[in-house]
């Protein structure tokens, strides 16, 4: 059945601006599918893909390898072998644990919450400027700003440059993408060693003297021997990407569907208590983070698929989220659903986003700001959304919109 279904598909340029028809087709015809002669494997039922990451032992969290596109269109793998290391997202057990354990403590959600009022006040001064300028950009003018700044005040980075931290989280994110050239990935990691070398720099003033934030959670982790100083990098930089990338993305894709559909714009505006339900469903239908990766260190099968030793598994949560095996009406917006966080936007299992509650009080309050002070939010007809070329992300890089004050 699975004959009909070309390699070249997944990082087809129409596929990744509308993934939906062909994971469709997916869950209907290969479940778990092998792209062929590539060592790599999709999982897009959400059945199936609960049970992996169920699964730890058989699909490991520790990333071997990166993807990049081929002259063909394929996907192929750069693998990098033992030079991957274990740090947080990319841990397996017992070292997640303790990783997580240490990064995150209680502190961490009481901090989420005190920084409720700084996500509004920022929010504000985002929505002030657009509404003067009537059409804007709205990734520009808010949907980047506004994430960014937020996870740079949560980890503690001190005399932080936003476009700096945005660029280098944004180049993180792309080297997951998958949509690149190999030459492209290479110089692309290439340049992650300057965001590298000022975290590093953040880390040694904090192992000196660590605060109550992430930056000296993960400084105390180094200082107790948890992880070293190389770990604890890769932590921070996994930290600012999926903090900045993830409300970013979701900040976007809300917007525009509210942009499409006026009559739930309206509703919202008039009962503001459906806005986070709104939220999981942005979430829901359009996950910041359209794949996970695992990798598989031994022989193994996924719904009667044998997987070798050595493959790389694609978790779609994408897939996942629109099957209607799980939910009803699966592409539609559908705010009283009965378990609204059902989805697997944040992940699942051990390393459910551990960010979530942050992006969720961001997204609330800007969505909440947004629509108390405009009367109508619309898609630009001239310039038409554009999407960020990635098949892990699910970002527009462009989003022009106008908006009309209340």
């Amino acid at each position: 059945m699975t004959r009909g279904i070309s390699g070249t598909l997944l990082l087809d340029p129409t596929v990744i601006d509308d993934p939906y028809p062909f994971y469709r087709r997916l869950r209907a015809q290969a479940p778990v599918w092998e792209i062929p002669g590539t060592g790599l494997f999709t999982v897009s039922t959400f059945e199936l893909l609960a049970e992996a990451t169920g699964r730890v032992e058989d699909f490991s969290s520790k990333i071997q390898c990166l993807l990049y596109r081929d002259e063909a269109g394929m996907p192929c793998r750069l693998p990098f072998g033992d030079a991957g290391v274990q740090a947080l997202a990319t841990a397996d057990p017992p070292a997640h644990a303790l990783h997580r354990g240490t990064v995150f403590p209680e502190l961490v959600a009481k901090r989420m919450e005190e920084l409720e009022p700084d996500v509004v006040d920022i929010a504000n001064g985002c929505v002030t400027r657009a509404l003067d300028s009537g059409t804007v950009e709205f990734m520009t003018a808010v949907g980047n700003v506004v994430p960014i700044t937020m996870i740079s005040r949560l980890i503690g980075f001190h005399d932080s440059n936003v476009d700096q931290l945005l660029s280098a989280a944004f180049d993180s994110t792309a080297m997951l993408g998958s949509t690149l050239t190999l030459d492209e990935l290479i110089e692309l990691m290439g340049r992650s060693g300057e965001i590298q070398t000022w975290i590093a720099d953040q880390l040694s003033t904090a192992v000196k003297e660590p605060g109550d934030d992430l930056l000296g959670a993960v400084a105390r982790g180094v200082a107790a021997g948890v992880f070293g100083d190389f770990e604890a990098n890769v932590i921070l930089q996994t930290l600012l990407s999926a903090g900045g990338e993830s409300t970013t993305s979701l900040l976007g894709n809300a917007v525009r569907i509210l942009a499409e559909h006026q009559e739930l714009q309206q509703h919202l505006r008039q009962n503001p208590e459906w806005i986070p339900m709104f939220v999981e469903e942005a979430l829901r239908l359009e996950p910041p983070f359209r794949y996970h990766m695992r990798f598989v260190p031994k022989d193994t099968a996924l719904g009667g698929v044998d997987i070798p030793a050595g493959a790389t598994v694609l978790l779609l949560w994408g897939a996942a989220n629109r099957d209607d095996v799980e939910f009803e009406r699966p592409d539609e917006v559908e705010l009283q659903r009965q378990v609204p966080r059902h989805h697997v936007s944040f992940g699942r299992g051990i390393h459910h986003c551990v960010g979530a509650p942050l992006a969720r009080i961001e997204a609330r309050n800007v969505l909440t700001v947004l629509l108390e002070r405009t009367s109508s939010i619309t898609l630009d007809p001239e310039h038409a959304p554009r999407w960020v070329n990635s098949l892990m992300v699910r970002r527009h890089e462009q989003l022009p919109v106008e908006v009309l004050a209340r």
